[in-house]
């Protein structure tokens, strides 16, 4: 019924162990299997056609693990993400993504064991190998300090119309998690208007891509407040290529550093490793915000960086010890050390 369509049912069977029991029906809890059942998912109701009636779905535990996923051989993505979309219509804890500002593909379950079991069934059911790696952490760069003028001139000749860009831009920092604003200061029509887009649509090329270490650019208030232009052969490429040029050798006379995400956590303990937890976060460079008893638990608030979460030795040790861990998104970005 929830998806309004007709499946057909055939034998039914009781599983015990390796055996299959053929039985003639099925009544209030009941456990059995039916084979080839087309279109069905996890969570369905398969019901008569005149006596329709959907069964309150089973919640599921958000799941709690995230690792990056490449195919193993060359050119098999697409049988990856499609034998992946098959998996997840059986295992609704099991999650896919595709995350752009990573260029990653991102999986997540419930743990190193069901992610392994997953990747095995991948394997069996679809012909199709993959690996697991660690995420990349999304981290940023920005400015500290600022530029009042610095100059990029893109001057080209090849025989035919050249190409020429001249613009003198200011580069300064705002305040964190204000992003970028680009401020047109051009008097005088030293630059014709219909070429400061294409200035701006340079910053912006290149900041995506960034310019420390690959990572794109935040928190950038660019000013265009010079330049000069060529009657002929000014172009909106030339003067793309030469806000590109300028805003990348400014930014690198600014302070540039680079930012990490922070993430927010509750560390849920018993009262006696309360200890043993503050150390732990200490030593993944992270923060204790406050801590509350209730009962013989005590719920710890801290913050700690994104990238000294991902120890996969630390996780297991926090579990043995029958703790919780709950981590939100990123609170804010802090300078790397």
């Amino acid at each position: 019924p929830r998806k309004q369509s007709s499946v057909r049912v055939g034998s039914l069977y009781a599983i015990r162990g390796k055996e299959r029991i053929d039985v003639d029906g099925l009544v209030c809890g009941d456990i059995a299997a039916t084979p080839r059942l087309k279109g069905s998912a996890t969570n369905d109701t398969i019901c008569a056609k005149d006596k329709r009636v959907i069964v309150e779905p089973v919640p599921f535990s958000t799941p709690t693990h995230t690792v990056a996923v490449i195919s193993a051989g060359q050119g098999d993505e697409e049988k990856v993400a499609g034998g992946f979309a098959r998996l997840q219509d059986f295992d609704p804890t099991l999650q896919l993504r595709v995350d752009s500002a990573l260029r990653q593909t991102l999986m997540s379950g419930m743990g190193d064991q069901h992610i392994d079991v997953q990747i095995e069934r991948l394997k069996t059911r679809s012909k199709v190998e993959a690996v697991t790696k660690k995420p990349r952490i999304p981290y940023r760069e920005t400015i500290h300090g600022k530029v009042d003028d610095i100059q990029g001139k893109y001057k080209k000749q090849t025989g035919g119309r050249g190409q020429y860009g001249d613009v003198h831009l200011k580069l300064e920092p705002m305040p964190r998690g204000e992003g970028f604003e680009f401020v047109n200061a051009i008097v005088g029509g030293v630059i014709p208007s219909k070429f400061i887009p294409a200035v701006e649509k340079g910053v912006r090329e290149i900041m995506d891509r960034g310019v420390l270490v690959g990572y794109p650019v935040v928190d950038v208030r660019t000013t265009l407040h010079f330049g000069s232009y060529h009657d002929v052969d000014s172009s909106e490429n030339a003067f793309k290529m030469a806000g590109t040029m300028a805003f990348k050798e400014g930014f690198m006379q600014c302070n540039p550093a680079l930012l990490e995400p922070i993430m927010k956590l509750e560390v849920i303990v018993p009262e006696e490793y309360t200890g043993d937890i503050m150390g732990d976060m200490s030593s993944r460079r992270g923060r204790i915000q406050g801590m509350e008893l209730k009962g013989k638990r005590q719920y710890v608030q801290a913050e700690a960086p994104m990238g000294e979460l991902f120890d996969d030795s630390g996780a297991g040790t926090l579990q043995s010890r029958s703790l919780a861990l709950r981590g939100g998104p990123p609170g804010c970005y802090g300078q790397a050390r």
